[in-house]
């Protein structure tokens, strides 16, 4: 029978264990959130492991996370997450909470020339443990929490100080480590974006449509998100993305044409196919001054010696890449040097878009780079 993993859901206990976690100089971290069951996403597990222990941590069943303020903002103490960018987003919307000392182990792996930098992937590559997906896409909101789920959850944390030791001597060895270390302080600022606005302007091909078809796309969100929340399931879950734009257009005016649509299912035309057929003739006698418009982004046309520039500068990071068997991307991105081709700067005290480690390590061959040019 599977023994449970230990899981926290009274205060005193969080308060408990929040002044044992104070005792060590790194503890390893991981999240659960139900994003792909529920209209309003949420952290719904905590994992936690140190040397000592691993336990879970049941935020549904506390008031507040407020005990794990203290530690988990003490940069003193090292946080092993990875792949922590979503799960920090989480933990500040959710609870307010900030995580200072963090060590990503994914970013690390990145920067050690990892070609897969997945937690299944090293766990197996450095100790042939072989992590059981079954339950990545579970309902992590379920109470009681099954026991082979919470046996699962806490795999996710039970062996990162080992990975992260490995990826520290590795580091050092390539002197990457401040380049890791600098990566994860900026990645301690994350938060979700605040969106607003109409929710086509986030919508993968809206800026192709007529502002009739977007006057029926944005109906058909706005639908969708209301009905999303009615059933408390992911948008996503009451209609798809592909189906909506076909509809937006196509812009059908019968259940037979609304069928006929690639994208809308024969189970979907049926059960909302005469309400979206409302929606579509709605959008169609909307006033044109009425009709939404979608905002044209400025189009940049490049001087041609910014364009050579940034062509050397290509061409010399996929060169620079292979040299210390980083991805190219990782290296510097696109947006970056594009932004040095157009300022062309001259001093390293000019390649203020850069971090401190880009500056440092590839500073003086950029510039050489954009001298030539």
């Amino acid at each position: 029978m599977t023994v449970a993993i230990p899981i926290i859901t009274e205060m005193e206990q969080l308060q408990a264990f929040a002044a044992r976690l104070e005792q060590h100089a790194s503890i390893a971290i991981d999240l659960e959130a139900d994003s792909m069951h529920h209209y309003r996403e949420q952290a719904c597990l905590l994992q936690f492991s140190t040397p000592e222990e691993t336990l879970l941590v049941d935020p549904l069943r506390l008031a507040n996370l407020e005990p794990l303020r203290k530690v988990l903002a003490d940069p003193a103490i090292r946080k092993l997450f990875h792949a922590a960018d979503y799960d920090l987003r989480c933990l500040r919307r959710d609870f307010d909470l900030e995580v200072r000392g963090l060590f990503d182990t994914m970013i690390a792996s990145q920067f050690c020339g990892e070609e897969k930098f997945g937690l299944a992937d090293l766990l197996n590559k450095y100790f042939s443990i072989q992590l059981d997906k079954k339950f990545q896409r579970a309902d992590w909101t379920i109470r009681p929490l099954p026991h082979d789920m919470m046996n699962y959850a806490a795999e996710d944390t039970r062996h990162l100080e080992r990975l992260a030791e490995i990826m520290l001597t590795s580091l050092r060895v390539l002197g990457r480590e401040e380049w890791v270390a600098e990566e994860c302080r900026l990645l301690e600022q994350v938060a979700f974006d605040v969106q607003s606005g109409p929710k086509y302007l986030r919508f993968k091909g809206a800026g192709k449509l007529t502002p009739r078809q977007l006057a029926i796309l944005d109906l058909l969100l706005e639908w969708r998100e209301g009905e999303a929340e009615r059933r408390d399931v992911p948008p996503f879950k009451v209609f798809g993305n592909q189906g909506l734009l076909a509809i937006a257009l196509n812009a059908p005016e019968s259940e037979k044409a609304m069928a006929s649509i690639e994208g809308v299912y024969p189970r979907l035309a049926e059960r909302y196919g005469r309400q979206l057929l409302r929606l579509v003739e709605q959008a169609q006698v909307l006033p044109d001054n009425q009709l939404p418009q979608f905002p044209k982004g400025v189009r940049r046309f490049r001087e041609p010696e910014v364009e050579k520039r940034l062509a050397a500068l290509k061409q010399w990071r996929a060169g620079k890449a292979v040299d210390l068997q980083l991805d190219a991307g990782l290296l510097i991105n696109n947006a970056l040097l594009e932004e040095l081709a157009k300022r062309q700067p001259q001093s390293l005290d000019q390649l203020d878009v850069l971090k401190n480690w880009q500056r440092q390590v590839l500073g003086e061959e950029i510039l050489d780079q954009l001298r030539k040019g």
